[in-house]
C-alpha cells in the first residue's frame, strides 16, 4: 500500500523563515548601515586628533589592522590603517579616548531599535495573521480547527502493484473467508442491493497482540481496490473537550468524499472502553465514542462507508459499540495452529534464501503457540544467524536455534558455571525429561540443553506435541504438573537438597494446579462451580477469585495437596529409575546440548 499525504507546511517552516530573516538583519544589513557612516583618513589625521584631544571612543581591531574611532561628540566615525607606533597607547591615554569593542553596534540607535525588536515583531504578526486565515478557511470557520486540533490526520492510502493481498496473510483461513465478502460487497453492491442484503457496517477483528490484525485489514483495501483510511484509536484523544469528536466528524467527512472506502480504527478500545457514569469521568473520551456511535448509527447513511476495528480487549468495548447496527461482526484472529504456523512460515520464507533440506512441519511443531509476529521474528533470527556464520543460505539448524533465541534468549557467552552447578542443572533437566518419558499422554521431548541463555535460564527441556492439541483432559493436567516438579524431585533424590532453579516450574505448576480447582471443575468438593474469572484473555489472562475467604482457604489448601501429590509421583519414577537418571545426566553433563531421539536411544537401551 501506498500512503497518499497532502503537502502542507508545519508550523516550524514559518519559524525558519523568520530566523533566517533576523539572522540577514543581524549579520549582513545591521554591519552593512554602519559601515555606510565609516570615514577613512590617514594615520596624520588620526595623530592630529588625539593631540587636540578630538577622540571620543576607539575600537582596536589587530585582526584587520585597523584603527575605528569617533570624534569627542561621537557623532562621525572615522577609520585608519595601523603602524607600528610604540606610543599608541600612551598618546590615547593622553588625549582622553574610551576603548570600547562595540563601536559600530552602539551607534545609529534608531537603526538598532528598528531592526532587533519592531521590524521582527511585525513579522510575527503578519506570519501569525497569515495562517490563522488560511488555516480558518480550510476549517470552515471553526475556531476549534486553527492549528488543526480538529482535523483528523488519518493517513489514506490506496491500491498499488505492491499491496498486501489475503495470498499475503497466512493462517487465518476463518477470518479471510468473513472478510472476502465485503470485497466482494464493495466489487459488486448491486447483487447485495437486489436480494436487499445489508453488509455489515462495521466488523470488529480481535485476537492475541501479533496475529495479524492490521494485515488482515490492509489486505482487505487491497483486494477491494478503494481507499482505505487508517487512524489509532490514541489519536483521538485530545487535551481538550471536542476535539476529539471534531477529528471523528472530519474523519468521515472524508470517508464519505472517497466512498467506497474502508476505514481502520486500530485498538479501538482507546476510545471505545465503557462508560461507567463515574464523577471525574473522561469527558473528553465518552464525547469521542459518543461521536463514533453517532457517526456509524445515526440519521445519517455512509453508504459505501466499511468500517474496520481491532483491538485485544473486547471485553472492555462499550455494549453500545458492539451492538448490531454498529459493529455488526466480529471476526476472531486466534493464534494459528499447525497448519496455520507451516503456511506463515511459507510466506515469510519467502524473502530469504534457504536450504532444501529445510522442513518447515518441523519448524512449526517446535513453535507452538507462537503468532504470526513471532513466526516472522524466528524467519528474521535465522537469516542473521547464517549471516554470522558467513552462509548465503539459511538452513534447518538456524531455523531451530532461532525459535530457541525466541523462546529463551541468546546462549550467554560470558556465564560459565562452577561443575557443581552444571551437574546440578543436569540432573534437574534430566529429571524433566525422565518423567514426562515414563508418563503417559505426555508430549515427546524434542531437546534438552543446559547452556545458559539470556532470559536467566541455565538450561531447559524442549517438549513438541505431534499434532494440534485443543482440549487437555485431567489425567494430562496431572501428568504436566508432575513434569513440572520432576527437576526439584531429581536434586532432592541425588543431591538431598533444593536449589532456585526451580522457581519457574514452581510458578507454572501452582498457576496450572489453581485453574484446575477454580476454573476446569476438576474438583470434587467445588464440583462445576467457577471460582475464578479471566479478565483480558488475549493480553496474559489475569484472573480474580470471586468467592468467600473460607472457600480460598480451601482453594489454596487443594491446590498445595494436588502439586504435592504430583511432587511424590515424580519423585516416585526417578528413584525407580535411578539408573538411567544417572546415566542421561552424565551423558548431558559431557554434550551440554542433546536432542530428544538421543534421550530415547539411551532410555530405551
Amino acid at each position: 500500500m501506498q500512503e497518499v499525504k497532502k503537502p502542507k507546511k508545519p508550523l516550524i517552516y514559518y519559524y525558519v523563515i523568520v530566523l533566517v530573516v533576523l539572522m540577514i538583519f543581524n549579520f549582513l544589513l545591521m554591519p552593512w548601515a554602519a559601515e555606510q557612516r565609516i570615514t577613512e583618513v590617514g594615520y596624520d589625521r588620526f595623530i592630529e586628533m588625539t593631540e587636540e584631544k578630538d577622540i571620543g571612543q576607539v575600537e582596536i581591531n589587530q585582526e584587520d589592522n585597523e584603527i575605528v574611532f569617533t570624534d569627542k561628540e561621537g557623532s562621525a566615525i572615522y577609520k585608519t590603517g595601523m603602524v607600528e607606533d610604540p606610543d599608541l597607547t600612551q598618546r590615547l591615554y593622553d588625549s582622553g579616548a574610551k576603548f570600547s569593542g562595540q563601536i559600530l553596534e552602539q551607534m545609529s540607535p534608531i537603526l538598532s531599535i528598528l531592526l532587533s525588536w519592531i521590524l521582527p515583531v511585525v513579522i510575527f504578526i503578519a506570519i501569525g495573521q497569515y495562517m490563522s486565515r488560511k488555516l480558518m478557511k480550510k476549517a470552515g470557520g471553526q475556531n476549534s480547527m486553527i492549528f488543526g486540533t480538529g482535523r483528523s490526520n488519518a493517513k489514506v492510502y490506496v491500491k498499488s502493484s505492491e499491496g498486501i493481498k489475503f495470498t499475503d496473510v497466512a493462517g487465518e483461513d476463518e477470518a479471510k473467508e468473513s472478510l472476502a465478502e465485503i470485497v466482494d460487497y464493495l466489487h459488486n453492491p448491486g447483487k447485495y442491493r437486489e436480494v436487499g442484503a445489508a453488509v455489515p457496517k462495521g466488523i470488529l477483528l480481535v485476537g492475541p497482540p501479533g496475529t495479524g490484525k492490521t494485515m488482515l485489514a490492509k489486505a482487505v483495501a487491497g483486494e477491494a481496490n478503494v481507499p482505505f483510511f487508517s487512524m489509532s484509536g490514541s489519536e483521538f484523544v485530545e487535551m481538550f473537550v471536542g476535539m476529539g469528536a471534531s477529528k471523528v466528524r472530519d474523519l468521515f467527512k472524508q470517508a464519505k468524499e472517497k466512498a467506497p472506502c474502508i476505514v481502520f480504527i486500530d485498538e479501538i478500545d482507546a476510545i471505545g472502553q465503557k462508560r461507567d457514569g463515574r464523577a471525574g469521568g473522561n469527558d473528553e473520551r465518552e464525547q469521542t465514542l459518543n461521536q463514533l456511535l453517532t457517526e456509524m448509527d445515526g440519521f445519517e447513511t455512509n453508504n459505501g462507508v466499511i468500517i474496520l476495528a481491532a483491538t485485544n480487549r473486547p471485553e472492555s468495548l462499550d455494549p453500545a459499540l458492539t451492538r448490531p447496527g454498529r459493529f455488526d461482526r466480529r471476526v476472531p484472529v486466534e493464534l494459528p495452529d499447525l497448519k496455520g504456523r507451516e503456511e506463515i512460515l511459507k510466506v515469510h520464507a519467502k524473502k530469504v534464501k534457504l536450504d532444501e533440506s529445510v522442513d518447515f512441519a518441523g519448524i512449526a511443531r517446535m513453535a507452538s503457540g507462537a503468532s504470526g509476529a513471532e513466526l516472522a521474528n524466528i524467519i528474521n533470527e535465522a537469516a542473521l544467524r547464517a549471516v554470522r556464520e558467513n552462509r548465503r543460505f539459511v538452513t534447518q539448524a538456524d531455523l531451530e536455534e532461532s525459535i530457541e533465541v525466541v523462546i529463551a534468549g541468546y546462549q550467554k557467552k560470558n556465564a560459565i558455571l562452577t561443575d557443581q552447578e552444571k551437574k546440578v542443572v543436569a540432573y534437574h533437566e534430566i529429571g524433566h525429561a525422565l518423567v514426562a518419558a515414563k508418563q503417559s499422554n505426555s508430549a515427546p521431548v524434542q531437546k534438552i540443553t543446559i547452556v545458559p541463555r539470556t532470559s536467566g535460564a541455565l538450561g531447559y527441556t524442549m517438549q513438541v506435541e505431534e499434532g494440534n492439541h485443543y482440549l487437555m483432559s485431567q489425567e494430562e493436567l496431572e501428568n504436566k504438573i508432575a513434569t513440572l516438579t520432576g527437576g526439584r524431585a531429581a536434586e532432592e533424590l541425588v543431591f538431598n537438597s533444593a536449589s532456585t532453579g526451580a522457581s519457574n516450574d514452581i510458578e507454572q505448576a501452582t498457576k496450572l494446579a489453581r485453574s484446575m480447582i477454580t476454573r476446569y471443575g476438576m474438583s470434587r468438593d467445588f464440583d462445576m462451580v467457577a471460582m475464578e474469572t479471566v479478565t483480558n484473555q488475549y493480553l496474559g489472562g489475569d484472573t480474580s477469585l470471586s468467592c468467600s475467604a473460607e472457600t480460598q482457604t480451601e482453594i489454596d489448601r487443594q491446590v498445595v495437596e494436588l502439586v504435592k501429590k504430583q511432587h511424590e509421583k515424580a519423585s516416585k519414577i526417578l528413584a525407580e529409575n535411578r539408573t538411567k537418571l544417572d546415566e542421561l545426566a552424565d551423558y548431558l553433563y559431557e554434550k551440554e546440548t542433546i536432542t530428544g531421539e538421543e534421550f530415547m536411544q539411551i532410555l530405551n537401551a
